[in-house]
């Protein structure tokens, strides 16, 4: 099938090879703008590649029909073949050094080792040919052949496996490997299909399908025929790195990871990973490795999931090892509403009916009970001011004069030194701040001071700048959805109060409490916030109703229903 054939099967259309960039198939249809080409591809040899950069859909395919793979720039001199002694010996010293990394002779003999001055030769064949030869010092060092032609080491030795195995279901199958040494282990163990780059694993991942580290790939372009490709790369960065660009360029859909096991180190006293898979038979022995190789693992496809992965998580559940919901510090309302820690809580009401002072008698119990240190960002109410009401909620009196006793002088100083521990503030003092930059702040405090918890008060103190053409609802969504990551990634509650939308009387002129769907902007707000409360105030009977209008997890952390609070102007606190 053609690169053009497969990738219309993947719903990708290109007009031209190279790189270029085109709509996607996955998420173009879902946005406003239908037109706009974010899935970027680039088309080269007869591979393509591609990545949403709004959807981060990556994929590749490869060209299984061609046969006459062009190179479009050819080795400095084509079929180079090295100079190759007349004695291809094997010195007893390497056999001994070889026997110690638990590669017999005659595995070594097969593979066509041999010693030249001093020096461990590993040949590289090609389609029988003598294309390349790798030199080992003592010192480990190495070098290959001027100007030779880059395949991979032991590429025949896999296309014969090929062979031998193409009329039974054993599929086509590749063990990359990070190095000669580890590509011996293989075949001294039975995997005569392992093979490894010449130049070895990069620093970094780059990509890119004209990376010349990877030009062994040009001189056997059957090698993307494989049905199964076992990644065995050393633990470390470089074989990360080498790992990552495996992945990218034949699919996470065919490949599997190999998991080298941990060892005591006697030096260290530590628990240490196995480096590689010669270090795996040296320490462990071939059962071990035999192991290894069969229990790779799939990798994840990203964003899908499967319950094994959660067996764990699941278990702690169910022997109670999880965060449990908190009390709000009052018992009447802990039976309908509880504190749960990375969630996202929307706060609503009618203006002037008491949401924020409320919250803050919340905010109080918490820094109390739990010791939790708070972010808040409020610019509708100066520090301060803020500052006086919680100041109240602490010290249970009225920090002015008035008819009740006022805050001493004394408390005065100790409430604030309390506040200083456990409420941090954040001012913005000229343009709105966006979301980006007010969690931005917020994951600093978590760094710094521990908060686990940030307020928001109000929602339209947050910029209302929008990136290209989205619509206010869009807008919406977006901020609730980074909201909901940072308090899922960072273990933080976080407490949004929005205000509804104009408002109307009822026949008997009376504006009832709000629902989720009056608050303003989207009815993203009901169908995305994992609790919702609308806090409504009955002014002729000095009460306050917290009405639960949303509980993602009823049962978890409450249920749908409401609670009457009392305010007592001489303790300043909800009762």
């Amino acid at each position: 099938m053609q690169i053009k054939e497969q990738l219309l099967n993947e719903g990708i259309r290109i007009e031209r090879y190279g790189q270029t960039k085109t709509v996607c198939p996955k998420c173009s249809h879902t946005r406003r703008n239908t037109t706009e080409p974010c899935l970027s591809i680039n088309v080269e040899h007869d591979i393509a590649v591609w990545h949403c950069h709004h959807c981060d859909w990556k994929g590749s395919v490869y060209d299984r029909e061609k046969k006459d793979y062009v190179v479009k720039k050819e080795p400095k001199k084509e079929n180079v073949v090295p100079f190759v002694p007349d004695n291809k010996k094997l010195s007893e010293e390497a056999r001994d050094w070889l026997k110690k990394r638990g590669i017999s002779t005659q595995i070594a003999i097969e593979m066509g080792l041999y010693t030249s001055n001093e020096k461990l030769c590993f040949p590289y064949l090609h389609d029988g040919k003598t294309v390349n030869i790798k030199f080992r010092t003592k010192d480990k060092r190495f070098h290959q052949s001027k100007d030779a032609l880059k395949t991979l080491y032991n590429i025949d030795g896999l296309y014969k496996h090929w062979l031998e195995n193409e009329d039974t279901p054993i599929k086509k199958q590749i063990i990359f490997v990070e190095g000669e040494m580890d590509v011996l282990t293989m075949v001294e163990c039975g995997f005569t299909n392992a093979v490894s780059l010449p130049d070895g694993a990069p620093k970094t991942p780059k990509f890119d399908l004209q990376d010349k580290r990877f030009s062994a790939f040009e001189q056997s372009e059957w090698i993307f025929d494989a049905e199964e490709v076992i990644i065995a790369t050393d633990n470390d960065d470089a074989g990360n790195s080498l790992k990552l660009e495996l992945l990218h360029r034949f699919g996470r859909d065919i490949c599997k990871v190999v998991h080298f096991p941990l060892y005591n180190d006697s030096s260290s006293e530590e628990l240490k990973q196995i480096k590689d898979a010669n270090e795996c038979l040296v320490t462990f022995g071939k059962e071990k490795l035999l192991e290894c190789i069969y229990g790779a693992k799939e990798f994840p496809i990203e964003d899908l999931h499967s319950a094994s992965e959660y067996k764990d998580e699941i278990q702690n559940i169910y022997d109670g090892n999880v965060q449990r919901a908190i009390s709000t510090g009052f018992d009447k309302l802990d039976e309908i509403y509880k504190i749960m820690p990375s969630t996202f809580n929307l706060i609503t009401g009618i203006p002037n009916h008491g949401k924020s002072n409320f919250l803050d008698q919340i905010l109080m119990n918490l820094a109390e009970s739990q010791n939790w240190k708070f972010l808040i960002y409020s610019p509708e109410h100066s520090t301060k001011n803020h500052l006086r009401r919680l100041l109240e909620k602490r010290c249970r009196k009225p920090f002015d004069i008035g008819v009740y006793e006022r805050i001493t002088q004394e408390e005065l100083n100790a409430g604030l030194d309390y506040l200083d521990v456990h409420f941090k503030f954040l001012e913005v003092n000229e343009d709105l701040p966006t979301i980006d930059y007010i969690l931005k702040k917020a994951k600093a405090s978590k760094q710094r001071y521990g908060i686990k918890g940030l307020v928001i008060d109000p929602f339209n103190q947050i910029s209302a700048d929008r990136e290209g053409n989205k619509r206010e609802d869009e807008h919406i969504r977006d901020i609730i959805a980074k909201c909901q990551q940072f308090a899922r990634n960072h273990d933080v509650i976080i407490f949004m109060v929005a205000h509804p939308h104009k408002l109307h009387r009822n026949d008997a002129g009376i504006i009832p409490p709000p629902d989720l769907y009056q608050v303003s902007g989207s009815a993203h707000w009901a169908n995305m916030c994992d609790v919702g409360l609308v806090i409504h105030r009955d002014f002729e009977n000095n009460s306050t109703k917290i009405i639960t209008r949303k509980i993602r997890e009823q049962g978890v952390y409450g249920e749908i229903g409401q609670r009457e609070f009392a305010f007592n102007y001489r303790t300043r606190c909800y009762e």
